[in-house]
Parts: structure tokens; C-alpha cells; sequence
């Protein structure tokens, strides 16, 4: 899992596909604690994030949130909805950093899907990518348990928004609080209180306003016997 110094975006392998994105001519602001859409609510459009970051997140009847990812400038979001007969949203998508988003039209989408070969086969590459970042996150989360879960979602953090400095420590630069690194791990806060205080302690980590610097990944690797998954498939988006 090597370490990325700037947000995963949309790879130049799916060029066509972003272009087409971007050539919309709706874009909306993004503005912190507001919705881009909730679970149950119509699905008619797709969202392509320019800048800011959007948390992807399905919202449980007890109330309890499961986090799937975090989206930075060149993801989609929504993208679940095309080509099904629910018409409705699965996912919350809730603004944790302000920017801007493209607003796609999902018929507009289909249809050019549907007449537009290249583009298609660019979709099913960026929805296969897609998946396999899902199973990667579900394997760890089933497999190591709620220690690997942090673990890993740290992990992942690096590659999507670390930043190496000069002693090899690297910085995560997005502010996350404790109760979302829950979410992101299926547990409950105070066991990530807990997790992050024991990694603190043995100078795993350091935690200043919020943000992460990771001392040791190589340690957080070997906890969870890594497999090396390339950057752009171990990440948080």
C-alpha cells in the first residue's frame, strides 16, 4: 500500500467519462452539513465532486451510521442509481468539507451509456474499480476485527490524503473526528477512543486539532497481515 500526497481522483484511464461529467452545465455549491441527497429520497441525478469532500454513508433504523467512503475532487456519487428499477437513493451523501459539485442528469447518462460504446466500457472499468474498493473494505472489517477496521481505515487514509514528511511519518490531512473513524469501523466511539489512546501511547501515532500523522504504517501493515492492494484500490473513496 504505498502512500499517495494527494487525493485518489478519477484516473486518466476514465477520461472520457470525466469530460463527460464536467461538460455539465449545473454545478452546485457544497456547502459543510448539508445533504447532496439522503437514503429514500428520488434518485435523478449523479454528482461529480470538483472540490470539497462528500461522506458516503448508509444510516441504520437505531440510528447507528456505517461509513463507506469519503469523496474528493473527481469522484462520483450516486452512481448506484443508474440502470435500476428503484428509483430511490440507497446511501446518504453528507458535505464534510464545502466546494462545488457537477450535477449529471441520470437519463442523460444512460442513454449516452447506452449509444456511446467507449464510454460504456470506461463505466464498467470505473464500476468494477469501485467494487473491488468496497470488498476490500468489508474483507478487513470481517476479517481483523474492530482493531483491523481502525487499522486499515488509517491505512487507507494515508493513500487517499497522506502527506510524507521529512522524518518518514505521514500526515493525514483531513479532519476526522472520533465518532466518524467509528463509522468508518462498524464499533462505537469509545472503543476507538481507546484504540487511537494504545497506538498514541506506543508512538504509533500522534493526534493534534483533529488531524492524524501515522509514525509507524509499517506497523499498522503487519497488524493486519497486508496484502499490498495498489493505492488506488486500498483508499477511503
Amino acid at each position: 500500500m504505498e502512500v499517495l500526497s494527494m487525493n485518489a481522483t478519477v484516473s486518466r484511464d476514465f477520461s472520457h467519462l470525466r469530460a463527460l461529467l464536467q461538460s455539465s452545465k449545473k454545478v452546485i455549491p457544497l456547502r459543510k452539513h448539508s445533504f447532496l441527497f439522503q437514503e429514500g429520497m428520488p434518485a435523478n441525478e449523479l454528482y461529480l465532486i470538483l472540490s470539497g469532500k462528500v461522506q458516503v454513508s448508509k444510516i441504520c433504523p437505531d440510528g447507528k451510521e456505517m461509513c463507506f467512503r469519503i469523496c474528493g475532487s473527481g469522484e462520483i456519487v450516486g452512481e448506484l442509481t443508474l440502470f435500476t428499477n428503484d428509483p430511490r437513493y440507497l446511501l446518504t451523501a453528507k458535505v464534510i468539507e464545502p466546494g462545488e459539485a457537477a450535477v449529471v442528469n441520470k437519463t442523460e447518462l444512460e442513454e449516452q451509456l447506452l449509444i456511446n460504446p467507449p464510454l460504456t466500457l470506461e463505466y464498467m472499468r470505473w464500476m468494477s474499480k469501485h467494487v473491488r474498493r468496497t470488498q476490500t473494505k468489508f474483507r478487513d472489517l470481517i476479517m481483523n476485527g474492530k482493531k483491523g477496521a481502525l487499522y486499515s481505515t488509517l491505512i487507507r487514509l494515508c493513500n487517499s490524503y497522506g502527506i510524507p514528511l521529512e522524518d518518514g511519518s505521514i500526515f493525514i490531512d483531513v479532519t476526522l473526528k472520533h465518532q466518524d473513524l467509528a463509522n468508518f469501523c462498524g464499533t462505537t466511539r469509545e472503543s476507538v477512543n481507546r484504540m487511537l489512546n494504545a497506538l498514541k501511547q506506543e508512538g504509533i501515532i500522534s493526534m493534534k486539532r483533529g488531524k492524524i500523522t501515522v509514525h509507524d504504517l509499517n506497523y499498522l501493515k503487519t497488524e493486519i497481515q497486508c496484502e499490498d492492494c495498489p493505492p488506488d484500490i486500498c483508499c477511503i473513496e
